[in-house]
């Protein structure tokens, strides 16, 4: 089969997601001499139009796991605003160390409804957007070797492709609910409305945070306050440059608290082909 140009698609609020959606579609297009185009759809102004591909293209579409899933608030342009016209299509995402749960089977599911072809898929464990304490460092050296692994095999399972196979068979339920997060108590954490806050002893007003945001939702003209939904992404928090964004909400702490207490072992990456 004939690929003659290769899409670096994602969401990627705090970066990881981009690095290995990048390092997949870079190690494809060394190998086969193709360019690359990329779609970063992190941003609002991104996701205000449609993205159409089609026979030929190979379409490495990247997001991150929340709760277990796709995040719900980048579902709708997953399903709207990506068209794939029979393209080809490798569906990836990243976890904070925990598990990828659903996310990777939604996903695919997804692209498949939006005439894909799904022929490859994987989870790649990255550093937690909530705490430096799981996964700290990754992707590391040896993820990226799985992500040049998991190019070499795509690329020879294409080769050898005639039609279309069925679509690949990935873990997970894109019909499961979202994973219920749980406090220090083993209860649910129930933080959903729980909001960045800002230290306006060390914000210096600079902006950043606004141009951060994927949602949209600082106030650009009083920076410690919102606009919009906050899903806890930390964009804001790892990219400011004062250390000013923080979460506060004793539940979404306690949260986090568990994770640290439970899930610091190192994960490993699972593909599928």
């Amino acid at each position: 089969m004939k690929i003659n140009r290769i899409y670096a698609v994602y969401w990627s609020a705090t970066g990881n997601t981009r690095k290995i959606v990048e390092r997949i579609s870079d190690k494809l297009a060394t190998l086969t001499d193709l360019p690359i185009e990329t779609i970063d759809f992190t941003l609002p102004p991104k996701r205000e139009q449609k993205y159409e591909f089609s026979e030929g293209d190979l379409v490495i579409v990247g997001t991150p796991t929340y709760a277990g899933k796709t995040p719900n608030k980048i579902l709708p342009f997953l399903k709207s605003g990506l068209i794939g016209g029979g393209a080809a299509a490798i569906a990836v995402v990243t976890f904070g160390n925990r598990s990828f749960d659903n996310s990777l089977a939604e996903l695919c599911d997804v692209l498949e409804s939006n005439s894909f072809h799904t022929i490859a898929g994987g989870a790649f464990a990255c550093r937690h957007a909530f705490t430096d304490k799981m996964a700290d460092g990754r992707p590391d050296t040896g993820d990226l070797l799985d992500c040049d692994l998991f190019s070499e095999k795509i690329l020879a399972k294409i080769q050898n492709m005639d039609t279309f196979p069925e679509p690949v068979k990935v873990d997970g339920d894109a019909s499961a609910p979202y994973y219920v997060p749980k406090g220090t108590d083993g209860q649910p954490a129930k933080f959903l409305k729980a909001v960045v806050q800002t230290d306006k002893e060390i914000c210096v007003e600079c902006g950043t945070c606004i141009e951060l945001c994927p949602m949209g939702s600082i106030n650009p003209l009083d920076v410690s306050k919102n606009i919009g939904p906050c899903i806890k992404c930390h964009a804001c928090v790892r990219g400011c440059p004062t250390g000013a964004k923080y979460f506060s909400d004793p539940a979404f702490l306690s949260h986090v608290a568990m994770l640290e207490m439970n899930f610091t072992s190192r994960k490993e990456n699972k593909l599928f082909y």
